[in-house]
């Protein structure tokens, strides 16, 4: 089975988007009560055995069990028949909320990710429509739950024999978008390493250096943005919270956001064919994304994005057949890519690698690039003397160039 999710551009209609912005309240109302209850729960247990607060204290029952999902979703059904505003949203819609919740803090628990915090108004914009009949898609419309048919832009056709198992419908600053999670019952074989090998090392100063020596430099979308988008805050700090007005200012803040956004994921996906045009294998470092924004170049890099770039690479390789692996990022830029000797850690002005050893002399980034070619061939048991035997290595040529946007 091959899992893949579609996104496309809903049209609702004015009495839809009523209907959407009520399910997200009640969504908001019970994933706030439902924490509530946890952290009262987890509160009480923390009082110490031979003193209270002197403030106040959680006072609940011993042998009280811990809410969870089931509990939770049972206590909910009860309170569905008494409430009339929930009563109008889906079931199953207020029960993924809950089990968003559940995941929230299996995360916290697992891969210690923070404590849950309650959503203030606005701040959930997606709800999950977990059960789809078999006439979920009827031409140019889908049907949901409750709400009924609700025409979307048909940006691509969604694959013959593909199962819709979950739809989520998602408010961005644009419109309504809806994600389709599909099934599809194919068998696509894993990629092996083969033909071209390319390195690639990432930076500041540029965006990526390859192997072949060629360099692109990094796009600054937020830097140019950011005039513009402190004036639009300033506007918004001038405006009265939750006026008419104060909405509006956000609003435009919110689609320049969306916009460099967008600019930017355009350029990582054309970045990503472009590299793969004339590569079978490509390597990248495996990096420390989360100390790379914690550090004093924390905002460039975070402008940079080189997750999001990964991942599309990622993506980009398996939808055409290259192969692609990370490798160990440690002390490429100290090495020397012609003899493998340890250089010494370089300053961040140093641009040119320079060996004493061998006389190796070329630019900081291409070296690394070279250095994770060779640990990459290494990890999937090739060499650079036999991609040049092959005829598919190409020489290092110090060129710089740009992708075709």
């Amino acid at each position: 089975m091959f899992n893949l999710t579609f996104e496309f551009k809903l049209k609702p209609t004015a009495t839809q988007i009523e209907v959407f912005e009520h399910w997200l309240e009640q969504c908001r109302q019970v994933y706030n009560y439902a924490l509530k209850k946890r952290k009262d729960w987890y509160n009480s247990r923390k009082c110490q055995i031979n003193s209270c607060s002197i403030h106040s204290e959680y006072i609940i029952s011993a042998d009280t069990p811990r809410p969870t999902y089931s509990s939770q979703c049972k206590a909910l059904t009860a309170y569905r028949k008494t409430s009339p505003a929930q009563q109008r949203a889906s079931a199953q819609i207020l029960q993924q909320t809950l089990r968003r919740l559940e995941k929230a803090f299996v995360s916290m628990w697992e891969i210690h990710h923070g404590f849950p915090r309650f959503k203030k108004q606005g701040a959930l914009r997606s709800f999950s429509c977990p059960q789809l009949g078999t006439t979920f898609h009827q031409g140019n419309c889908f049907k949901l739950p409750v709400i009924g048919s609700i025409k979307f832009w048909q940006s691509r056709p969604i694959p013959q024999g593909a199962i819709v198992k979950q739809a989520r419908a998602v408010r961005r600053s644009s419109g309504w978008y809806i994600m389709l999670n599909l099934q599809w019952d194919v068998s696509i074989p894993d990629s092996i390493p083969h033909g071209n090998p390319v390195g690639i090392d990432v930076g500041l100063t540029n965006f990526i250096a390859n192997s072949n020596g060629i360099l692109i430099k990094r796009t600054r979308l937020f830097a140019e943005a950011e005039p513009k988008l402190k004036l639009l805050q300033q506007r918004v700090t001038r405006k009265s919270i939750w006026s008419n007005n104060w909405t509006k200012a956000q609003q435009q803040v919110a689609l320049l956001h969306e916009y460099v956004a967008n600019c930017r994921k355009d350029w990582d996906r054309k970045l990503s064919h472009q590299i793969c045009d004339d590569a079978g294998m490509v390597f990248v470092e495996d990096l420390n994304l989360v100390g790379l924004k914690a550090g004093r170049l924390g905002k460039q890099g975070l402008e940079a994005g080189f997750g999001q770039f990964f991942n599309i690479l990622e993506q980009t390789c398996f939808k055409r057949g290259v192969y692609f692996q990370k490798v160990d990022a440690k002390k490429t830029s100290q090495i020397c890519p012609n003899c493998l000797n340890e250089t010494g850690k370089k300053e961040f002005s140093e641009r040119t690698h320079s060996c004493h050893n061998c006389g190796c002399t070329t630019d900081r980034n291409v070296a690394a690039a070279q250095v994770v070619l060779k640990r990459g061939l290494a990890a999937v048991g090739h060499t650079a003397c036999d991609a040049r035997h092959e005829g598919k290595f190409i020489g290092i040529r110090a060129k710089q160039e740009s992708p075709r946007l």
